[in-house]
Formats: structure tokens, C-alpha cells, sequence
């Protein structure tokens, strides 16, 4: 047994320091005179360190009720988003004194709940051709550019996926053939792979579910093009510790009371945050605010400023999930236009089938709800395409995100609504960056944190430095690292009679964590190995106990929410399986962070609560009509 252990210890330890050693070789080789390439080889050294874990809540928060009037932060982020998280990493790595502050939990609102695609740009290629449209096309080479990005710099939570398009006449095979061999074309190096044609019975092979008829035409074919697709808030977090392991302050449950102006009035200095688990109020200073809350930042504006001209045009967007059988593994389905003239599209994602999406106008809230017709009219068009019956009853989970359409205040007509991003000083030290969507969250933080250096006239040691900077837990990883979990762990179970029993690190559970953690996997199978915490939180899904208790020491997970929507991704899977999960994931959280009885009953109430929002076909009300079969 101790030889055992010796190998597997040799064997991680030469896996970890081997990406280390890569890395530092890389630092040895960058120009003295280059101060990006050294910045880039310094920030890659810390966060591909072996067990690179970010600071504990107490000492970020010090961190920022630090801050002075006369020693400030450079830059301080209001929001945990995609963009928020994402310039706070880019601001940290060129050298600047950061903070970043969060209301919620990092990616609780609009980053969390995504189609979970990462978008090359397709449609706009549409536009540009047919409308001639150079800006359009700028709008593809871009998107193209950023999707291979974030592939690469967070390889175990993104990969490329296939995405089928069916044609129901020839002349849709040759429309959609043409376009995405034009689309292969203008990707260039930055391809992920060939777009091709796929006949009828190759399609049905491909996709069983598929339908071989509908609207009364028969099938002609499919044309299959590649996208990426992600695990959206795995990322924000990822995006979050990184930022934290390079020297950021992040704080989630940090709410911005009120800015801070100067003696005169005339510029933002800082801000009041409110602790919200504590309930105490603490000041931070900085000479610029990038405002990155998503919906809310006309919020942020109006401190500053209450006769703001408001930029925020929200949209909602629905997505259901369903079971796995609707969709094979590895292969989506997309129809760029149904009957009525939008998309919608069908993807596998964590073991389950993700269907979506709408889009329409909506009030901005907390915790947005999918309406029953949204959700009824996504069931409806994906039922067109499919030889299965499409059920009420199927739906697992069901969620509605807002979309932050930006509208730029300085703009002479609303023809300036967009689905671009907008970057935007309307009052002095205050830089507002909404808009946009996850593909380019990494250039839009640049965008946002470029205006802040001009701003507050900032000194960075270096320019931006993100495009090629991995998140934690990306060094050193490969498809094939789920096997060292695979072979070197136990699952140590703890039965309802107290004995620890071994379980086997099966490959589901080992591919999970892998693809979930990265390298940093090993920790939390180390947990489960030697503290008890080896059995599944659901049945038939891969979340472990000792996940918990991992994300609690050093993800920042302060809530059951916090685990069970952001941290593992149960709740968006599966409302049901989440709320049988609960009440342990409550215990083990409350042992984590010394929770009382009172805590651990208002964290119960507040999950199920959230999990009602989630409209799966357990807690939501409808009434009998076509998808309700039984």
C-alpha cells in the first residue's frame, strides 16, 4: 500500500511539475526587453502551479477595506459576470492594483445561464454577404478569433461541437453547403474543423431522433459545421480564481451601497459595499470603476448619476432541458430558421439535452422565470423536427437568462441597439461595458479595462496579456487526464451507519471532475478518498460529496445555491435530482463554514425556493394541452 501511494504521488507530482516546468521553460525563452512576454510567463508560472488555490474569502475582503483615499486600488470591477471577472484577470495581469466586487455569487445572473455555445459568428457571415455589410464581416473574423480563445485557454471546460442543420429541399442544401464551405473559409487557421454534407440515411445514423419529414417536405440531407460549447459558470468561477490566484481582490456577496465621489464632486473615487453575509459596510477606493453588472448596470450609472440616459434593452432567453435520448451524445441540431422565422436548436450538454432558445422583451429581476408559453413554444418547434414524441413531462429543468442588449447613450437614434458591446464613460472615473455576449467577454473586459487605463491615466507595466493565459486547472490538462483519477483514487463512502466503505473512481465520475476541475480534479478525489466524501450527491449523476466541500475551501461557493446551480451544474440539469441533493449538500457546507441550525434551515428554504424557479415539469403549473403526454 505505501508503495502504492508512493507511485500515485510520484505520478501526480511529475504531471503537475512537468506543466510547471513547460511553463517556466517558456518564461527562460521571453525577451528581457518584452514586458507582456514576461508578465504573460509570470502570471502562466502562478496559476499553473501545482494546487494553485486563490486566497480565502476573509483576507480578499481585507484587501479591498484596505484601500485609501491616498493609497487606492488602480482599478475596482463592480460585477462577477463573464466581463467583470474577465477584467479584472486582464487588469491584474498587466500589473494594476485590482478589486472586484459581486452583489450575488460570481456568474449568478445573466453568464450562468447562456446556450452554453461559444459562437463563431455564423449569422453575421449571413448579413455581410447578402447586405453587403463590411461591419458584419469584422463582427465574424472577430468572433472566430475569441472562439478559438477561450477554447484554448480553458480546454477542460470547452471543446468543439458538431452542429447539424437539416434541409428539407435541394436548394437549402445547396444554400446552407455553400455558406458554411464560405465559413470554413474566412476561419482560416482559427477552423475548428470542415464543414460537410451528410445524406439522408448517413443524418438518421447520426442523429436517430432525427425526423425524416416535416412542414410536408421530405428530408434531403443535413450539413454538419463546428461550434464550441462550454460549462458556462465553471468558467465564470475559473475566470473568478484565476483573476484571484494573480493577485486580484474578488469578493462575491459584496453589494455596492453608493459611489464615492471626490472633494469636488466631479469624479468616482471608490465605493460603499455592504458584506452581505456579515452585514458590514466598508469603503474602497480606486482611481476608476469599471461598471461590468450586466442588467444592472444603469443601476451602478444612477449612483453617479440619477438622470442617466438608461443603455440596458433587456431580452429574455429560454432554454428547457430534456433527457439525454432527445439528442445524441456529441452531436447538436440546429434549425437557423422555423415557421416563424427564428432559431432554435437542440445540443447535448452534461449528459442531457439543452433546447432553446427565445427571445423577447422582458422586465429585469433577480431571478427571472420562464413563462409557461416560452417554454410550450420551444417544445412546439423542436417537435417539428423530431420522430419522438415531444412531452410537457420531459422537461427537467427550465430557465430564463437576460440578455443585456446595449444601447450606446451617446447615440443620436434607438438604431444603435445592438447585440455588440458598448464601452462608455458618461461621468468621470465611472467606465460602464455592457452588451455583448460570452464568445468575446475576453476582448470586451480589454476594451473595458483599455478605457480605464485612459481614464484615470493608469501606468500598467504591460498591455493585455489574457489571449494567451490559461485559467486554473488548464495547464498540464488533456483529454486523457481522467484516467489518473481513474486508476490512483477510491471513492470512500460513509453508509447510513457511519462505516466508510470503498467505491471505484468509475469513468463517468472521473471524466466529470476532470472536465469540471482540470488538473486541480486531484484535490477534490483526494477529498473523497480520505475524508468520506466518495458517494454521488444524486443518483445517475456524477456530483460528488466531496465537491462540496471543495468549492466551499477555495471557490468562493458561500451558498447551497452557490453549489448546486453554479459550482456543479444540478439544478440547470436536473431541478428534481437538486432538490433531493440539498439537504446534504447543506450539511456539508454548514460543516465547512460552522453554519448553526438557523443558518442551515434559511439555506434549505432559500434553495428550494430558487428551485422553483426552475419550471421543470415536477414544480411547474400548466394546464393539459399537446405536450402533456404522460
Amino acid at each position: 500500500m505505501a508503495a502504492w501511494r508512493l507511485r500515485r504521488s510520484g505520478a501526480v507530482a511529475l504531471a503537475a511539475s512537468s506543466a510547471v516546468a513547460a511553463v517556466a521553460f517558456a518564461a527562460s525563452s521571453a525577451s528581457a526587453s518584452d514586458p507582456s512576454a514576461a508578465a504573460l510567463d509570470a502570471a502562466r508560472q502562478r496559476v499553473a502551479r501545482h494546487g494553485a488555490a486563490p486566497p480565502p474569502r476573509d483576507a480578499q475582503r481585507a484587501a479591498l477595506a484596505g484601500s485609501t483615499p491616498e493609497d487606492p486600488l488602480d482599478v475596482l470591477v463592480v460585477g462577477g459576470g463573464a466581463t467583470g471577472c474577465g477584467a479584472a484577470l486582464d487588469a491584474s495581469t498587466r500589473g494594476l492594483r485590482v478589486g472586484l466586487v459581486e452583489r450575488e455569487d460570481f456568474s449568478s445572473g445573466t453568464s450562468s445561464r447562456s446556450t452554453k455555445l461559444i459562437h463563431g459568428g455564423v449569422r453575421y457571415l449571413e448579413k455581410a454577404v447578402f447586405n453587403l455589410d463590411y461591419g458584419q464581416l469584422k463582427l465574424v473574423f472577430h468572433a472566430l478569433k475569441e472562439r478559438k480563445q477561450v477554447i484554448e485557454n480553458a480546454p477542460h471546460l470547452c471543446h468543439a461541437l458538431p452542429c447539424m442543420t437539416p434541409c428539407f429541399n435541394w436548394f437549402e442544401v445547396v444554400y446552407y453547403w455553400f455558406g458554411l464551405k464560405f465559413y470554413d473559409l474566412v476561419a482560416g487557421r482559427r477552423l475548428l474543423h470542415l464543414s460537410r454534407y451528410y445524406s439522408v440515411d448517413e443524418s438518421v445514423e447520426l442523429f436517430p431522433t432525427l425526423a425524416k419529414n416535416a412542414h410536408d417536405c421530405s428530408l434531403r440531407g443535413t450539413v454538419v459545421y463546428y461550434d464550441g460549447q462550454m460549462n458556462d459558470s465553471r468558467l465564470n468561477v475559473g475566470l473568478a480564481c484565476t483573476a484571484a490566484v494573480v493577485g486580484a481582490a474578488v469578493l462575491n456577496y459584496a453589494e455596492v451601497v453608493s459611489l464615492i465621489k471626490d472633494k469636488s464632486g466631479e469624479r468616482i473615487i471608490g465605493a460603499r459595499i455592504r458584506d452581505t453575509l456579515s452585514g458590514k459596510e466598508f469603503e474602497t477606493f480606486a482611481k476608476v470603476v469599471i461598471n461590468a453588472a450586466g442588467p444592472f448596470c444603469d443601476s451602478v450609472r444612477k449612483m453617479a448619476n440619477s438622470n442617466v440616459t438608461p443603455m440596458i434593452c433587456p431580452s429574455s432567453g429560454v432554454h428547457i432541458v430534456l433527457p439525454d435520448y432527445y439528442s445524441p451524445e456529441g452531436m447538436g441540431l440546429i434549425v437557423p430558421k422555423t415557421k416563424d422565422g427564428r432559431v432554435v436548436f437542440m445540443l447535448p450538454w452534461l449528459g442531457r439535452t439543452v433546447a432553446g432558445t427565445t427571445d423577447s422583451s422582458t422586465a429585469i429581476t433577480m431571478l427571472p422565470e420562464p413563462h409557461e408559453d416560452e417554454i410550450q413554444f420551444i417544445l412546439d418547434a423542436i417537435s417539428d423536427y423530431l420522430n419522438v414524441q415531444v412531452r410537457r413531462s420531459d422537461v427537467l429543468s427550465a430557465w430564463s437568462g437576460i440578455r443585456p442588449l446595449a444601447m450606446d447613450p451617446s447615440a443620436k437614434s434607438t438604431e444603435s441597439i445592438s447585440r455588440d458591446h458598448v464601452v462608455f464613460e458618461d461621468y468621470p472615473g465611472l467606465i460602464t461595458i455592457t452588451g455583448g455576449k460570452w464568445t468575446t467577454y475576453r476582448s470586451m473586459a480589454e476594451d473595458a479595462v483599455n478605457a480605464a487605463v485612459r481614464s484615470g491615466n493608469l501606468k500598467p507595466a504591460n498591455g493585455c496579456v489574457t489571449d494567451s493565459l490559461h485559467i486554473v486547472g488548464g495547464y498540464g490538462w488533456d483529454p486523457a487526464s481522467f484516467t489518473v483519477l481513474a486508476q490512483n483514487y477510491k471513492r470512500m463512502k460513509k453508509t447510513y451507519g457511519g462505516k466508510v466503505i470503498p467505491g471505484a473512481m468509475d469513468s463517468a465520475v472521473s471524466k466529470h471532475l476532470s472536465h469540471a476541475y482540470g488538473t486541480l480534479a486531484e484535490q477534490v478525489a483526494s477529498i473523497a478518498q480520505n475524508e468520506g466524501l466518495g458517494k454521488r450527491l444524486a443518483h445517475a449523476y456524477p456530483f460528488l460529496e466531496a465537491e462540496v466541500a471543495y468549492c466551499a475551501r477555495h471557490e468562493y461557493c458561500e451558498s447551497a445555491v452557490d453549489f448546486v446551480a453554479r459550482r456543479c451544474r444540478l439544478a440547470f440539469l436536473d431541478t428534481d435530482a437538486a432538490g433531493r441533493a440539498l439537504p446534504r449538500i447543506v450539511e456539508i457546507l454548514a460543516s465547512e463554514h460552522k453554519w448553526d441550525k438557523a443558518r442551515k434551515k434559511a439555506e434549505l428554504q432559500k434553495g428550494r425556493e430558487f428551485l422553483e424557479t426552475f419550471k421543470s415539469s415536477k414544480n411547474a403549473q400548466f394546464s393539459d394541452g399537446k405536450h402533456n403526454g404522460r
